[in-house]
């Protein structure tokens, strides 16, 4: 679940073990933070992430997270805080730092997606741990939307090298604050010279897909909606429909029978 990366004093062994425990809850307020909560029905607690890397004017900010909450939905929910919802959330990661004062020890951990922070923080005394969102290098696609915005030529957008074409998509709707459904639209590959058009699976992965295409060609990404979205919809309430209709023969159709 951790991954080492950098030690800065020698010690013997240090241990973090994903379990919970208890704690005094005490308010922490700032004039740089704000407090979200997650989940008031689980348990939570008060958790200070540093987010230079989003807002250079704000320190951190500091979140009511449950302990079932993971490092994934903790990067949707600072995007959404900062409205950066057009941001794309592989781009990030957690980090925990631990300072003990005591021995000289400081170590930092890099956290994957599944790991919970709030279980974390339950380990180490406050003020030993903290958490920053740190940001990673990505490239840069365009991808013609004009079936999202009529009047739009093309959107440029920033992304992980595993993001997917369903997770591009998403991406692409939350810029328009669109409702509709990610199944309704799939990204093609498109070369009008050469008179090729590919339609991209749902988890082929946009960024390596450009890499692979040849130099000063004229490829590009469009996405188009698909015209049988809406019919497949019909057609499942039409099925569903057929089948509440059929009923059990009642017993009076049964009388006409001979049991063996």
């Amino acid at each position: 679940m951790l991954k080492h990366v950098h030690r800065a004093k020698c010690a013997d062994t240090l241990s973090i073990v994903s379990t919970a425990s208890s704690f005094n809850h005490e308010p922490m307020s700032s004039r740089c933070s704000s407090i979200t909560s997650l989940n008031i029905s689980n348990p939570v607690d008060t958790i200070k992430v540093y987010t230079k890397c989003l807002r250079a004017d704000l320190e951190y900010k500091t979140l009511g997270l449950a302990y079932t909450t993971t490092c994934s939905e903790v990067v949707s929910i600072l995007l959404n805080k900062y409205r950066m919802r057009h941001r794309d959330p592989n781009l990030f990661f957690m980090t925990m730092e631990i300072n003990i004062r005591k021995i000289g020890l400081r170590t930092v951990f890099v956290l994957d997606n599944e790991s919970c922070p709030a279980v974390l923080q339950s380990c180490h005394p406050r003020g030993e741990s903290r958490f920053c969102l740190q940001s990673k290098k990505g490239g840069l696609v365009k991808v013609y939307d004009c079936e999202l915005m009529p009047g739009s030529k093309y959107k440029s957008l920033l992304i992980s090298e595993r993001t997917t074409v369903d997770e591009l998509i998403r991406i692409l709707l939350n810029c328009y604050n669109s409702k509709e459904q990610v199944e309704q639209f799939s990204l093609y590959e498109l070369s009008k010279s050469e008179e090729y058009q590919r339609k991209l699976h749902h988890d082929d992965m946009p960024l390596n897909v450009q890499c692979c295409w040849p130099p000063n060609s004229d490829y590009i990404f469009i996405i188009k909606r698909n015209p049988n979205y809406k019919s497949k919809q019909v057609q499942t309430i039409w099925t569903d429909h057929q089948h509440q209709e059929k009923k059990e023969p009642s017993s009076n159709e049964y009388e006409n029978f001979i049991y063996i």
